[in-house]
């Protein structure tokens, strides 16, 4: 099933498995979502639940106990309820089961909250804690923008200029490597070799926003200012970039397992809220 959404500018469906936005189109029917082509990544805009990235063996812990949660969570594999639908905008539900005790031992009610203003498409994320005790979790986007032109015609904007510092990936793992990305101001331009040890890991920004430019012109700006951390990933010849707010990333190579002390985590008190958002504006 799909739900989608409208005003003036814009439309947007969600399918409601993942609650995962596939196609955000304006009026002359330009789409801006990839189109999850799976030669090259089978998702659209994903949401990562109750961890983002990879866990070390894919096995953590909690009071000395083993689970297990292969890489970026559950949520994106499992169906949401809409509970709320109106012209400009659409809610999702996830709340625990059986199934996802099974991976995660706790009783949660996960929100997706998709609302249209003018040409921006904000997405709202709820987590609430419905049981009595602390729950870690992390949560993070990671929506494919479509790039139809040669990808070296695109470059990055930074909101502002800053070191650009990002941690290498090992074995999926979050390494002690760092390196700076090359830029000119906050102007970074694309190339597949900036990938090519996987994703850019920025585990702090001061810039709240980054922007997409096609041939100089601004294209597509991602706001993300309720998020520490960011991602940033494509493969190598495909057609999209991947601008991936984030509260937490992968395990670091020395992590305990123990979930409560992962680098990154969150921690949400008993029947407690937690709520965060970014937005996907079409310039």
């Amino acid at each position: 099933m799909t739900t989608t959404i409208s005003n003036s500018y814009l439309k947007a469906s969600i399918k409601h498995a993942g609650a995962e936005l596939f196609s955000i189109q304006d009026h002359q029917n330009k789409e801006y979502i990839w189109e999850a082509n799976p030669s090259f990544w089978g998702k659209h805009s994903p949401v990562l639940f109750p961890i983002v990235g990879t866990l070390k063996n894919n096995t953590y812990t909690i009071d000395g106990k083993e689970y297990h949660l292969s890489r970026h969570g559950f949520a994106r594999d499992m169906e949401f309820q809409l509970v709320d639908h109106t012209e400009d905008s659409a809610t999702f539900s996830l709340s625990s089961n059986a199934e996802t005790l099974q991976k995660f031992p706790f009783n949660f009610e996960l929100q997706l909250i998709y609302t249209l203003k003018q040409k921006e498409l904000t997405l709202s994320y709820k987590v609430i804690n419905t049981e009595a005790t602390r729950i870690p979790f992390s949560i993070g986007a990671h929506p494919a923008i479509a790039l139809p032109n040669d990808f070296e015609t695109y470059s990055f904007e930074f909101e502002k200029e800053e070191v650009l510092k990002y941690n290498l990936l090992e074995n999926d793992l979050i390494s002690n490597t760092t390196k700076t990305l090359e830029t000119t101001s906050n102007l970074v331009p694309l190339s597949y070799k900036l990938f090519e040890n996987d994703a850019l890991v920025f585990k702090t920004l001061e810039s709240n926003s980054l922007t997409i430019l096609e041939n100089s012109k601004p294209y597509v700006k991602v706001n993300f200012e309720d998020f520490p951390s960011l991602g940033i990933w494509t493969k190598e010849k495909a057609p999209f970039i991947c601008i991936e707010p984030w509260f937490g990333y992968s395990d670091t190579v020395e992590n305990s397992g123990d979930l409560f002390e992962k680098e990154g985590i969150l921690i949400l008190d008993a029947h407690q809220t937690f709520q965060s958002k970014f937005s996907i504006q079409i310039l």
